[in-house]
This record gives C-alpha cells, sequence and structure tokens, in this order.
C-alpha cells in the first residue's frame, strides 16, 4: 500500500531484542580522503536504552547526526534521498536511529486480487523481466558491514557490485577470501514481525544453477521467516487473515493464518501474498521498529554488540573504526538509491 504525505504514523510490531532478499545489490564509490570525516559517524555511550518509538529524546539528541545523501534509486523524487543516521551504545548493545525521504510508504508486495469472473490473480509488475519489479513491492533499506574485506574497507559496497551477469541489476560478492556483513530491512517480509533479516556475504561468484543468488546468504535460523501465499495449483493464496478478512495488511503472520475461504470475498478484494513469522537462531538477531509519517522513514533498530557468528561484524574493539554502506529502496525490488563513499561508524 503506497500512502501520500500527512497519512497517520503506524508502527510496525516489535520483536524482542533477542530476535531480529530479492536482489539487493549496493553500489558506492570510493570516498575522497578530504570527505572521510564527513563520512564518519560516532556512536556516543549511553546508560539505558534511548527511546525506541522514532522520537528523538536526550540520549539520540547527544548523538552527531551524520547527514548523506543516496542517489540513483527508483521511484524516489530526482531517484535521491537524504539518510539521517545517529548511534548510540550501551554495555552491549548498539541502537541506530535513521530517518530518509520516501514520498509513499509501499506495502503492496505482490497481493491476490478477486476477478469479476471469480478467479484470483496475483498483481506483478508488467515490466519485471525477472527481479526487478517496482510497482507491487514493498520499501527497504540495506546496510553492508566489513567483516573480513580489504577491497570493501577501501571501495565501500563498489567492491561487491557486478553489473549485467544475467540479471536486470546484476550481482553481489566480493573478491577471493573477503566477507561481509549485510543488514537488510524488508519493510513488508520482516519488517512487520520487528526484525531486520541478518545476512552475509562472500566471494561465490553467480552461477544461473548452482549459485543464483551469487555471492549474497543468509545467517543460519532454527525457526521462522517468510514464504509466498499461494495454493498447491498456484491459482490464487492458500491462506487468509483472521476472519478471512480482506488485505490491508499486506502479510498474513504465521501463528494467526487461517484456511482461505474464497465464498467471503468479492471482485476487488485483496489477500496478502506473504506469510511471515520472526526468525529465531542467528538470522533473527537484528530488531528493528520502523515507521513512515509525511513522506519520511524513522528507523530504530538495534544488535548486541558481540553476537559470536562467524557471519556478522563484530563490535568487539571499540577503539577501531568499521566500515559500512547504506542503501534505501522505494517500492523496489532492486533498483536501490546508494551513497556513494565509504562510511565509517566509530565509539566515542
Amino acid at each position: 500500500m503506497r500512502k501520500g504525505a500527512g497519512m497517520k504514523r503506524s508502527w510496525t510490531v516489535v520483536a524482542p531484542a533477542v530476535l531480529m532478499t530479492a536482489g539487493l545489490v549496493i553500489g558506492l564509490a570510493s570516498a575522497p580522503i578530504d570527505a572521510q570525516t564527513k563520512n564518519l559517524l560516532i556512536s556516543k555511550k549511553i546508560g539505558a536504552a534511548p527511546a525506541m518509538d522514532g522520537t528523538l529524546d536526550a540520549a539520540w539528541k547527544g548523538a552527531q547526526p551524520l547527514t548523506v545523501k543516496a542517489i540513483g534509486g527508483k521511484n524516489l523524487p530526482g531517484g535521491s534521498s537524504e539518510v539521517t543516521l545517529r548511534a548510540v551504545y550501551t554495555e552491549d548493545t548498539i541502537y541506530f536511529h535513521m530517518q530518509y525521504k520516501d514520498p509513499t510508504e509501499s506495502f503492496k508486495r505482490g497481493p491476490w486480487v478477486k476477478q469479476a469472473d471469480g478467479s484470483w490473480k496475483q498483481l506483478k509488475d508488467p515490466a519485471d523481466k525477472g527481479g526487478d519489479n517496482n510497482t507491487y513491492y514493498e520499501d527497504k533499506m540495506a546496510m553492508i558491514w566489513a567483516i573480513n574485506s580489504p577491497s570493501f574497507e577501501a571501495k565501500g559496497c563498489m567492491a561487491a557490485c557486478h553489473t549485467g551477469e544475467g540479471k536486470p541489476f546484476g550481482n553481489k560478492y566480493l573478491p577471493a577470501g573477503e566477507k561481509a556483513d549485510i543488514w537488510h530491512w524488508k519493510s513488508v517480509r520482516t519488517g512487520s514481525v520487528g526484525q531486520i533479516d541478518d545476512q552475509w556475504l562472500n566471494d561465490t561468484k553467480y552461477d544461473k544453477d548452482k549459485a543464483p543468488e551469487a555471492g549474497r546468504k543468509s545467517d543460519p535460523k532454527t525457526g521462522g521467516g517468510y514464504a509466498d501465499n499461494v495454493n498447491d495449483t498456484k491459482t490464487g493464496p492458500k491462506f487468509a487473515l483472521k476472519g478471512n478478512k480482506p488485505a490491508p495488511p499486506y502479510w498474513i503472520i504465521d501463528a494467526e493464518k487461517e484456511p482461505f475461504d474464497d465464498s467471503k470475498y468479492k471482485a476487488g478484494d485483496e489477500v496478502p501474498g506473504i506469510v511471515v513469522a520472526p526468525f529465531t537462531g542467528d538470522r533473527g538477531q537484528i530488531s528493528i521498529k520502523a515507521s513512515w509519517k509525511d513522506g519520511i522513514w524513522t528507523l530504530v533498530f538495534w544488535r548486541k554488540l558481540a553476537t559470536n557468528s562467524d557471519f556478522d561484524v563484530q563490535f568487539t574493539d571499540l577503539k577501531k573504526q568499521y566500515p559500512f554502506g547504506v542503501a534505501v529502496f522505494d517500492n523496489a525490488q532492486v533498483r536501490h538509491a546508494y551513497v556513494p563513499g565509504v562510511l565509517k561508524l566509530s565509539f566515542e
């Protein structure tokens, strides 16, 4: 669902802090040396967790904001968006506050629509030639953190961006032996259950059959996740919202799903195209609370400083700087807006 400016603020459900895609490709150019200080996000030490509702309380106001411009994105006005970041940390947890401009709140990710003849049709982008939906998708945000990647530290996500190679928007993988951490917020598939999808990146090159996602991998999970809501004959939805009520919302919580009853719907009614549940295990360690109001997304997300996972960046050395990249997606599967340059996080 795409809502214009001035709509009422609505928050997604937040998962516990112990909990917490398609086509993520972020291309960042190298930053000039004289611009490095402008690309530095400084995390301030605080005694207790900051406000989680998006408001800037004393803890957030005490943290120096970093404002950067994301460019080259589909659907965004002029292809760009202004992104403002803040970071704070406690003894064991790091918190981020992010705001960026997006004129529309996009939740209408591939729903089913009942037709006049009683059949069901799933809404699809007619221009999508494969993994390139820019019409019926969701808003997203992504960060990539270097784990062991000298090329990323030097060039940012440009080190992982490879155009072409059988996909409309290319593939993502690092040079041999390198690894990075991916944090991928998907407003419908993971934001609806208060999580960021915890993924990672290595040097696996694209292979249509053996490695269609190239270097992008998902952290291990013990449960949860999301799945398409489609029946066995692929002619309509398999599950429904509580009471078999039509969308919105445009997701079905797995624990609340009901068997789909076609008799409950009239022509034009919509049923969500996705069933979601919070990840458990390594993949579900990043929590988020998000809201959209007056053309601005506000994201508050947090994770333990140390996760003891080989697939995660570990914020254990508070004297070092941690290179990262940022991208935002306006109702786009892959055509994101990216922030040029190598951003860095340091601890005060």
